[in-house]
């Protein structure tokens, strides 16, 4: 009697529980009642890339440095870019394209089971994103302002014409000469000219200061800084022949979504222009930095059948990939990533008890 009154009861709590079910959802498809939709997971690259920049300005005085300091100056501005750091961060969101209504029906195994997948990233909720933010940063690197300081000697100067007029005397008409100053603007040779001359001072003055053939005394600290001061000066003047560098830093952000239907797993991370720096994949004015992902080759090929149905939810399991990123033949980085849209799609039974309740 005992054992048909069990049978029973155990039918009757059979009866009133409802059975896990899951099912695909394509667009437009109604959601059933009652279920949660969840979406398979999907790996993002994002890259932060810093790179360093050189910005050469060519001095006003360049193209008369060979005539003036016996050197050849460079005469034509430009900038000058080289990657410094890139650090590479695995973001994981819900696949939009891969939805799925699961009704877990009221079976405590079930549920305990769905949150431990969710915890372990195998599935997602789907309104899930990885939230980041993005911080772009631009230097100013052109500046008009690098010589204005240096350029310290006078523009002015003083051109003496001789003018001829007509005067009258008793023998006749004679014509005398008249001298006439006027005051004109200084030609960039001429200025280049001075520069120069007070270059040489400062070194014949410096030279003086070291080995005493001066009629200054200077020791201790007042040697030390009237000798930086004349280097300081001599600099000023150089750049004016020589240009001047400026360096700083470029940092930026991009994001890879590798595709599973993309055979050699190529993809264009961002660009690198000589002018402009960094630049997004899509900007054809630098050159591509190329993303590599190569599959390890010991990972086994998995058949499962994973259509959705009674008591199984359908999650997937990440690719582990070589990721390689290269400037032409220059290996920039080197990682291992998972990515999940690469990976296998299996199923697991939610009412197997797996000691997570």
């Amino acid at each position: 009697m005992k054992n048909i009154l069990k049978a029973l009861l155990l039918i009757v709590m059979f009866a009133g529980a409802t059975e896990s079910r899951s099912q695909f959802i394509n667009p437009g498809d109604k959601i059933p009642a009652g279920a949660i939709v969840y979406s398979l997971p999907v790996t993002s690259l994002h890259f932060i890339v810093e790179v360093t920049y050189e910005s050469f300005t060519a001095g006003p005085y360049a193209r008369f440095s060979q005539k003036y300091l016996g050197v050849q100056a460079r005469e034509e501005s430009g900038d000058a870019y080289q990657i410094s750091n890139v650090e590479v961060i695995p973001y994981i969101e819900a696949d939009q394209s891969a939805n799925i209504a699961l009704n877990l029906g009221n079976s405590k195994t079930a549920s305990a089971n769905f949150m431990e997948m969710i915890n372990q990233g195998l599935i997602m909720w789907s309104d899930s994103y990885a939230g980041k933010s993005e911080k772009l940063r631009f230097p100013d690197m052109k500046s008009n302002t690098l010589f204005v300081k240096s350029m310290s000697t006078s523009n002015l100067t003083s051109e003496k014409s001789t003018l001829y007029r007509t005067a009258s005397s008793p023998t006749g008409s004679e014509r005398s000469a008249v001298q006439q100053s006027q005051v004109v603007e200084k030609s960039a040779e001429k200025r280049a000219e001075e520069s120069a001359n007070m270059i040489f001072k400062l070194r014949t003055k410096r030279l003086e200061i070291i080995t005493g053939e001066t009629d200054a005394t200077f020791s201790g600290d007042a040697l030390r800084a009237a000798i930086d001061e004349i280097n300081r000066l001599e600099d000023e003047y150089l750049g004016l022949f020589f240009g001047k560098i400026r360096s700083g830093s470029q940092k930026m952000s991009f994001d890879v979504m590798p595709k599973a239907d993309n055979e050699k797993q190529i993809y264009i991370a961002f660009r690198l222009s000589d002018t402009q720096g960094l630049l997004p994949s899509n900007n054809l004015a630098g050159r591509p930095i190329v993303l590599e992902l190569l599959k390890e080759s010991e990972q086994p090929g998995v058949t499962m059948d994973v259509t959705s149905g009674r008591g199984r939810v359908v999650y997937r399991k990440p690719a582990m990939m070589n990721l390689r990123l290269m400037d032409g033949q220059n290996v920039l980085m080197q990682s291992r990533v998972p990515v999940y849209q690469l990976g296998n799609l299996l199923s697991f039974p939610l009412e197997i008890a797996t000691g997570k309740l």
